[in-house]
């Protein structure tokens, strides 16, 4: 793909759960090398659209691609070349970092696994703590943990959910600058953040605000 053109283009995307509309009716388009800024406040359904667009949830309704693949019926294919990292850390604290790391590519089916893990090591600014069990980091380090494991296997988009949450600032600045460096090789980025400082790093901005706002004011409605 080159720059400027589409990498996730949806239309009308709902989900509901159990009869509550949790995402209705978005629709989305982000290009290639963008890093686009997902805003909205708690429950406004940014995690929900996430996980729809890397294929771990189906839309009810709606339709579209990411990375040139159908959000509907090409998931699997969807979830090979997405780098989805989630707000909370999700990785095996009584694990080394170095062995998050390679059980990650094993899942991947990576060639070369440990010659992936130590150049995503190197490349995140892990290599001192490659030996300390995941569950004694503090956040900042956690969260470059799971940056690593979401690029080693060289995604060409990265989905992050609200991917500094309770990390200290000097952490923060960190982890934009890599997200930059991954721009300017043209990984494109979606990230849900409720920082404005962070919301002004990105190039492009979505909101769902005014969805939930409306969602809310329905369910007021006597």
């Amino acid at each position: 793909m080159a720059n400027g053109e589409a990498v996730i283009s949806v239309r009308g995307l709902t989900k509901t759960f159990k009869g509550k509309v949790a995402v209705n009716d978005f629709s989305l388009t982000v290009n290639r090398g963008d890093i686009h800024g997902f805003l909205g406040p708690n429950g406004s359904g940014k995690t929900t659209t996430i996980r729809m667009l890397c294929g771990l949830l189906t839309p009810d309704k709606g339709e579209g691609e990411c990375l040139g693949y159908d959000v509907r019926t090409q998931q699997s294919l969807i979830k090979r070349r997405v780098g989805y990292m989630t707000q909370k850390f999700s990785l095996w604290e009584d694990l080394t970092v170095s062995e998050n790391l390679e059980f990650v590519a094993r899942m991947y089916g990576l060639p070369q696994r440990r010659r992936a893990v130590e150049r995503i090591i190197e490349w995140i600014g892990l290599g001192d703590r490659r030996a300390s069990l995941a569950g004694s980091l503090s956040g900042g380090w956690k969260q470059r943990l799971a940056l690593a494991a979401a690029l080693i296997h060289e995604p060409a988009l990265l989905l992050l959910d609200e991917p500094t949450a309770g990390v200290d600032p000097k952490a923060r600045r960190e982890f934009w600058n890599h997200i930059h460096q991954l721009s300017r090789q043209g990984v494109t980025t979606l990230v849900s953040t409720h920082y404005m400082d962070e919301a002004e790093r990105c190039n492009k901005l979505a909101s769902l605000e005014d969805v939930f706002i409306h969602l809310m004011a329905r369910r007021r409605e006597p």
